[in-house]
């Protein structure tokens, strides 16, 4: 019990300080490399914005009854600052029963094409669908709720000047409608940290939905019976050889989900298909991979751990709780499992209280991973779900699992 109690610290302090740690030491050596090659050479190291050798860009997204927020998108892609001639929005109705389509087309600017496909697909099988249709040197994938901020396409395709780069993950921010602090908020910010310091140190492994943008000779098609295409698309870039780097000034916004519970079966899906993109992923695992391996056990597979760890953690506690110490473990627990039911209660009344919702939101988003994990290994989750609610109007739409 003692091993067990102490493997599972082990995974739960490696994942969320050791490594995180490890970044800051790794990223500082290399930022220190870079400062004396710099001071040595007198190169310089900013990459400048030249419309004249602005690449072809398409952007890309899948929309599924998407009518709430469809013209807002269009417009949001009308007031980009990139050469018009030079950029394509390839829009994909997937399965519409609604007026997506309809109120794309009727709000869309010259360089918009809408391509509607009857059977409902799932938004890699979308992805698949749209990319070789795109005449763009670059692909820029986002989400149908994402608001791009009008110079982040600049910002992303910048880094290309550089042969070695593949991939560039943009950052997302969340807007909660109340203004207030939220356990979503929160988790973003750290995992922006994470990638800024795994970026730094040539460790990025994935990217982010919302907002990324590659190289279209680089794209693989992604499989349609997983649901975590940015992950996988992303690190067949890295698999590919090339560099996958994260920009902070290339900015998107989405909004915050209104509660955790809103946000829990977006988690239990995301959680299976983490597990199911093991299946095309697990060759980065090896020691061979470099760095590469290190980022994608410690982000990820630990991560994954975790709500076993705690499980193991707790058992372990409990049974040798008469000596002191594995007794405050396991009184520690129960302290935290109290919060966490007081934050269900709070999260319900549309409340926040950090003491309480930080360890509910910690405690929820292990629970969907567990359940995430059981759905994989029981082949249940379908690719096919409507959006998670975000919007005001939407909070008390049914969801479909």
């Amino acid at each position: 019990m003692r091993l067990i109690f102490w493997c599972s610290a082990g995974v739960l302090l490696h994942t969320y300080a050791v490594y995180p740690v490890l970044l800051v030491v790794l990223g500082s050596v290399r930022q220190l490399a870079s400062d004396l090659r710099f001071g040595l050479t007198r190169r310089t190291r900013r990459v400048t914005r030249r419309d004249a050798d602005a690449p072809r860009v398409s952007i890309v997204f899948a929309a599924h009854n998407e009518e709430s927020v469809i013209a807002r998108k269009m417009a949001n892609c009308a007031s980009l600052e990139y050469p018009i001639e030079r950029l394509e929005v390839l829009v994909g109705c997937d399965g519409c029963t609604d007026s997506t389509a309809a109120g794309a087309r009727a709000t869309a600017t010259e360089n918009v094409v809408v391509h509607e496909f009857g059977d409902r697909s799932g938004k890699p099988a979308i992805l698949n669908r749209l990319v070789p249709l795109a005449s763009g040197d670059i692909v820029v994938f986002c989400d149908a709720n994402t608001e791009i901020e009008p110079d982040a396409i600049h910002t992303l395709v910048r880094h290309f000047r550089q042969p070695d780069i593949g991939c560039v993950c943009g950052e997302l921010r969340l807007r909660s409608r109340d203004g207030g602090a939220m356990g979503e908020q929160l988790y973003w910010r750290y995992e922006t940290l994470l990638k800024f310091l795994e970026s730094r140190s040539n460790m990025l492994i994935g990217a982010n939905g919302a907002l990324f943008a590659i190289r279209r000779s680089l794209f693989a098609p992604v499989p349609t019976d997983g649901i975590v295409d940015d992950f996988l698309i992303a690190l067949n870039v890295r698999a590919a050889g090339y560099r996958i780097v994260y920009e902070p000034e290339a900015v998107a916004w989405e909004e915050a989900a209104p509660s955790a519970r809103h946000e829990f079966r977006r988690r239990v899906r995301i959680g299976a298909g983490n597990f199911f993109a093991l299946r095309h992923t697990w060759r980065l695992l090896s020691p061979t991979a470099g760095s590469v391996a290190l980022a994608f056990w410690s982000h990820k597979v630990c991560r994954w751990l975790v709500p076993l760890a705690l499980a193991a953690m707790q058992i372990s506690a409990f049974t040798l709780a008469r000596e002191p110490f594995y007794g405050m473990a396991a009184s520690s627990f129960g302290v935290l499992a109290l919060l966490a039911l007081l934050g269900h209660r709070l999260d319900v009344r549309a409340q926040y209280w950090a003491p309480a919702s930080i360890p509910y939101y910690f405690a929820s988003m292990n629970l969907a991973l567990l359940l995430g994990l059981v759905a994989f290994l029981r082949g249940t989750q379908t690719i096919v779900w409507a959006p998670t609610a975000r919007a005001a109007a939407a909070i008390d739409a049914a969801e479909v699992p």
